[in-house]
């Protein structure tokens, strides 16, 4: 028998409420209630259904990943299947993501978020 019933990953940020904003777009979920104001909210949940599914937390001096090369690893990233790469790409560039200059496989995209984390899309035809 498992010890947890379910997971879901809270990503350090200097600006939680945006980024969860960000995130939000790209998967559907709903931003919960911020708990401040912009600036001073210190932690915003996204939720898929009524469930947790991730979590954004203000981290003073944030800096962001130096991947895939530097002092600062990524730590992790995210992976999102996508039906299509191109129509994914151009969404989340639209969104302010920027395209990775490394871009080590075929059918997934490296892209970085607003505050530094990498990022994926994968494609997946299912």
């Amino acid at each position: 028998m498992s010890i947890a019933h379910h997971v879901y990953t809270a990503v350090d940020c200097a600006h939680p409420a945006s980024l969860a904003r960000f995130y939000a777009e790209i998967t559907g979920w709903e931003v919960g209630e911020l708990d401040g104001s912009e600036d001073t909210v210190e932690w915003v949940d996204l939720f898929h259904k009524g469930v947790r599914m991730m979590a954004f937390q203000k981290v003073a001096h944030y800096i962001p990943p130096t991947w895939p090369e530097g002092p600062i690893p990524q730590q992790l990233h995210f992976d999102f299947h996508v039906l299509d790469l191109d129509s994914g790409e151009s969404k989340v560039l639209a969104l302010g993501a920027t395209k990775h200059a490394v871009q080590p496989g075929r059918n997934f995209r490296v892209y970085v978020d607003p505050e530094g984390h990498p990022f994926c899309l994968v494609k997946n035809p299912q």
